[in-house]
């Protein structure tokens, strides 16, 4: 089965959603999704891999891309994983301060609270930025070498690509890999347990 997906102008997550549909509607084969910004690829890679399915991206030469996601045997869907069931643990950061109050001393616990997170007998599975969020895992940032600490140990770190856009930070992510809304919920959804500092 081959299948293209024109989402050329669709903001993420709009090109994984109709990507990982137009998956589900077949066994084996392969899906074309064509985009016109880096975000949505990397989402779209990322998709792939969350599935284990293969993927291939072509640079059209017009700034858009075509993304070729093949599923096989060997590949999952995301629906065959239970919601809630799926024991892992995710840390949901959505800005760049912990609690209300004082900035500044907003801005040390946040730093402190990453820092605390690497050394944690049991590391989260993965740690999601959005919003104020991803300040954190862009450059400038005090805590990118915490957070690379976790990337290192195996920690998925998910920064949310919208988000990196509305801040002008696209270009300045500096540790771990950019997501978009879709995985952000089904991440939680899946998860055991979630934390919000």
């Amino acid at each position: 089965m081959e299948m293209t997906v024109d989402a050329l102008g669709q903001e993420c997550p709009i090109p994984v959603v109709r990507t990982k549909q137009a998956l589900s509607t077949f066994e084996e084969g392969a899906v074309e999704t064509l985009v016109d910004n880096q975000t949505a690829v990397h989402n779209l890679e990322n998709l792939a891999k969350t599935l284990k399915c293969t993927s291939e991206v072509t640079d059209r030469g017009d700034g858009t891309f075509a993304v070729r996601v093949t599923k096989d045997a060997n590949s999952v869907q995301a629906a065959d994983v239970p919601a809630g069931t799926g024991g892992t643990r995710v840390v949901v950061i959505s800005s760049d301060k912990m609690g209300n109050g004082d900035d500044t001393l907003g801005g040390n616990l946040m730093k402190a609270c990453i820092f605390a997170l690497t050394q944690q007998d049991a590391l989260p599975d993965t740690v999601l930025f959005y919003n104020g969020g991803v300040h954190l895992t862009c450059e400038g940032s005090e805590c990118l070498e915490d957070i690379q600490r976790l990337v290192d140990a195996g920690v998925e770190v998910m920064s949310c690509g919208n988000c990196l856009k509305f801040y002008d930070k696209e270009d300045k992510l500096a540790v771990g890999e950019v997501t978009n809304m879709y995985v952000i919920l089904e991440k939680q959804l899946q998860a055991g347990v979630v934390v919000r500092p």
